[in-house]
């Protein structure tokens, strides 16, 4: 005889599947930003102080 099919458990199986694979993308898109930050940071030349007179 078949066995009955456990629909919370497998339900909850998927919604913790789920919400590693969102929070694994969240911290991907962070990495992102951080680094894209962090080159943007290394690009721009060093502020002068503009009150020095030149």
């Amino acid at each position: 005889m078949p066995r009955k099919p456990n629909y919370e458990v497998e339900r909850r199986e998927r919604d913790r599947l789920k919400a590693i694979k969102n929070a694994e993308k969240a911290q991907a898109k962070h990495d992102a930003r951080e680094r894209a930050r962090a080159e943007a940071a290394a690009d721009t030349p060093p502020k002068t102080d503009s009150t020095e007179p030149t």
